[in-house]
């Protein structure tokens, strides 16, 4: 009885991390992947908010006129709030990414629970906004969080496209090629804005893969920008 309760609770809390994998996320829970308007595709950005990086993304999107969704980490925010400040006064939307940055090996739903509404609580202090959407830290969605997300209000959403831009040898030709691979209309593309989990100095490969992938995003007839003006509600994944 004991292994079988045990059994459950693992199924529990690890089943939903398999939407990690885009064939399932794609077969099971497709509105995982962030689908929204046809025309659009939703531009986001993880792990921030780092003063060493983020400014530049700022910079960025404002020389191309773009905006996007940047998911943060609590911590980082606390450190940094007038980073957060400044995502919001440039017209970017901040989201939830987790209030530390660790993959959740074992279940542990009320900590899950504390520090996710602990995130969108600083979201709403520091940057006077209400956040809409939670990825959890590495895409691993685990039931604790799944149920943390739902609690706090907040809709799960991971990715159609990535850059795999933490790796010591991306660059932004690589970058940009990740990305495109799976680029479609109504697709949500993953990036990140620091590389405080991925490799030193990584970000810079997606800076520089940002005017490449924008450009073709115009060739293709798609305009870029957050997941709010995406066309998916915050219903339950």
């Amino acid at each position: 009885m004991a292994a079988c309760a045990l059994g459950l609770v693992a199924a529990w809390h690890i089943g939903p991390a398999a939407t990690w994998l885009p064939p399932v996320r794609k077969a099971l829970s497709p509105a995982l992947d962030g689908r929204g308007r046809p025309g659009h595709v939703a531009l986001t950005f993880d792990d921030g908010p780092d003063p060493a990086s983020t400014p530049h993304f700022l910079g960025a999107l404002a020389d191309h006129g773009v905006r996007a969704t940047f998911f943060v980490v609590g911590t980082s925010l606390e450190r940094h709030p007038a980073l957060g400040r400044a995502l919001v006064a440039a017209g970017h939307e901040v989201a939830v990414h987790g209030w530390h940055h660790d993959r959740p090996w074992f279940p542990a739903p009320l900590r899950d629970a504390r520090e996710v509404a602990r995130t969108a609580d600083a979201v709403r202090r520091i940057c006077g906004t209400d956040p809409q959407w939670y990825r959890p830290p590495y895409g691993i969605l685990s039931g604790g969080r799944l149920a943390a997300a739902r609690r706090a209000g907040l809709r799960p959403v991971l990715w159609s496209s990535w850059g795999r831009d933490w790796t010591a040898d991306a660059d932004a030709r690589s970058v940009e090629a990740s990305v495109l691979a799976d680029l479609t209309g109504g697709g949500t593309v993953l990036l990140h804005d620091a590389d405080g989990w991925s490799a030193p100095g990584a970000w810079r490969a997606t800076l520089g893969a940002l005017p490449g992938l924008l450009a073709e995003c115009r060739r293709l007839g798609l305009s870029a920008g957050p997941l709010n003006e995406h066309g998916i509600g915050r219903a339950d994944a």
